[in-house]
């Protein structure tokens, strides 16, 4: 059996060294950082990740580095948080385009009309049905609360 490619993977390695042609120390250091991040997670699950797996790990860095810098900011500590503010633009290259506020609704009206939502009750049901078309494309948090917003119109 023959493993699935990742196309995200080949671009990120191909960046690598383009990064070391053209002696981007910052940007090297982010990708490398990247890099390290999907091999310690392959050797873990002792499986190459795919597209879908690598845009999970790269959203959950992007998340830390998004609080990382709202904690260098609040303690005034601009150079720390200028470095994070870097991190994130060059992780958010890889990351899929964002879903728009109304594209986001029209996939939880889909989703409750396949589930026949009717009540709070069916929001797992509804979130498991969307995290994989959302998953980096949408904060999940932001998913939840408007899911909630739409089950409790349905149900009043």
């Amino acid at each position: 059996m023959v493993a699935e490619v990742s196309l995200l993977k080949v671009r990120l390695q191909e960046n690598v060294k383009n990064a070391m042609r053209v002696k981007d120390k910052a940007q090297l250091g982010t990708l490398r950082m990247i890099m390290a991040a999907l091999k310690q997670v392959e050797v873990d699950t002792r499986e190459s990740l795919n597209d879908a797996q690598i845009i999970i790990l790269l959203d959950k860095m992007l998340k830390q580095r998004r609080e990382a810098w709202e904690q260098f900011k609040a303690a005034g500590r601009e150079d720390l948080a200028e470095k994070e503010y870097f991190e994130q633009q060059i992780i958010q290259n890889y990351m899929p385009d964002p879903l728009s506020k109304d594209e986001i609704e029209q996939l939880i009206d889909e989703a409750v009309e396949q589930f026949h939502a009717v009540s709070i009750k069916d929001m797992g049901k509804i979130m498991s049905a969307l995290k994989p078309r959302i998953q980096g494309r949408a904060d999940m948090i932001v998913v939840s609360a408007q899911i909630k917003v739409r089950l409790a119109g349905l149900s009043s």
